[in-house]
C-alpha cells in the first residue's frame, strides 16, 4: 500500500509540475519577472525530481544478486537523496542568485496579468498534488505528527513529495505577494526580494530532505514502537528465557533486516529448538510484516 501510494503521489506531482513549468516559462517571457523565472526553473527541476523518484522505484525492484544479496531496496533512498541535491543545486541556488541580481538591478514588470494568472493556476494544481500526497501519507502516518512522520517514515517518496509540494505552494504565494507589491507600489525591487525568498525556502527544504535521506542511506533501524513490539514478540515466545539483544536495519522501505540473540530455556533438543526459532520468526512477522530476512542466534548469559 505504501509503495503504490507513494507512486500515485509522485505521478500526480510529475504531471502537475510539468504543466506548471510550461505555464511559468510562458509567463516569464511576457513579464520578464525574475520570480516567474525562478518558479519556472523550480517547477522544471521538480518534474525531473519526480522522474528520478520513479526511476529509483523501478531500480529497487531488481532481483537480489551475488554482489547485492539483500537486493536493491536502497535505490529509493539514493535517488531521494539526489532529489534533495537537485532542489538545492538548481532550484535554491538559481533563485538566490537571480534574487540578489534583481535586487541590485531591478526592472519594471511587463504584462503582470500573465504572471498572476499563471501563479493562480499553479496554486490550484499544486494544491491538488499536495492534497493527494497528504491523503496517501495519512494511510501510513496514523496518529503521529507530521514532523514525526517525515522524520520516521521509511518510505522516502511521500516525505519528498510532501516537502516539494509545500515548498512549491510557499514559493507561489511568495511570488504572488512580491509581484503584487511590485506592481501596486511600482517597486520592482520586490520582484527580486520575492525571488530571493523562494530560494531560501527551497534551500531549507533541500537541507531537511538531505539530512533525512542521508540517515536512511546510512541505515536506520525500526522505529521505537516497532522495536518494542518485536522485543515483546520474542520474549513472549514459548521456550525463550530472555532476549539478549536485537539489531535491525531497513534494507528498503518494505524490507527490514532483523537479527536477535536469544537465550532459550534449558537444553532444548535440536528439533524443539528449530520449532521455537520458527515461532520467533513468525511472531516477529506478525508484528512487523516488513521484517525479513530474520536471523535468530542462540546465546547465553556468559556469551553476550
Amino acid at each position: 500500500m505504501s509503495a503504490n501510494g507513494g507512486k500515485r503521489a509522485v505521478v500526480a506531482a510529475l504531471f502537475a509540475n510539468m504543466g506548471i513549468a510550461v505555464a511559468k516559462f510562458v509567463a516569464f517571457i511576457f513579464t520578464g519577472a525574475s520570480s516567474m523565472l525562478a518558479e519556472a526553473i523550480h517547477s522544471a527541476a521538480d518534474s525531473g525530481n519526480q522522474a528520478l523518484l520513479l526511476l529509483g522505484g523501478k531500480l529497487s525492484r531488481r532481483e537480489a544478486s551475488d554482489r547485492h544479496p539483500f537486493g536493491y531496496g536502497r535505490e529509493r533512498y539514493f535517488w531521494s537523496f539526489i532529489v534533495a541535491l537537485v532542489i538545492f543545486a538548481i532550484g535554491a541556488t538559481f533563485a538566490i542568485y537571480e534574487g540578489i541580481s534583481k535586487i541590485r538591478h531591478p526592472h519594471e514588470i511587463d504584462a503582470p496579468i500573465w504572471a498572476f494568472s499563471v501563479l493562480s493556476l499553479g496554486i490550484v494544481l499544486e494544491s491538488f498534488s499536495f492534497r493527494l500526497a497528504i491523503v496517501e501519507s495519512r494511510l501510513i502516518k496514523g496518529t503521529s505528527s507530521w514532523y514525526r512522520f517525515i522524520r520516521q517514515s521509511r518510505t522516502p517518496e511521500l516525505p519528498v513529495v510532501l516537502l516539494e509540494d509545500l515548498g512549491a505552494l510557499l514559493g507561489l504565494v511568495l511570488a504572488m505577494v512580491a509581484l503584487g507589491i511590485a506592481v501596486i507600489f511600482e517597486a520592482p525591487v520586490w520582484d527580486g526580494i520575492g525571488t530571493l525568498s523562494i530560494g531560501v525556502v527551497l534551500a531549507a527544504i533541500a537541507a531537511a530532505l538531505a539530512v533525512e535521506m542521508k540517515s536512511l542511506l546510512i541505515g536506520e533501524g525500526l522505529t521505537y514502537r516497532d522495536n518494542e513490539s518485536v522485543i515483546r514478540a520474542v520474549e513472549e515466545t514459548a521456550g525463550v528465557k530472555r532476549l539478549i539483544h536485537i539489531r535491525t536495519q531497513y534494507l528498503g522501505p518494505e524490507e527490514v533486516l532483523v537479527g536477535v540473540k536469544v537465550e532459550f530455556n534449558g537444553q532444548l533438543p535440536l528439533k524443539e529448538l528449530r520449532t521455537v526459532i520458527d515461532e520467533i520468526e513468525g511472531n516477529i512477522k506478525g508484528v512487523v510484516p516488513a521484517a525479513g530476512p530474520i536471523y535468530v542466534e542462540p546465546g547465553s548469559a556468559t556469551h553476550e
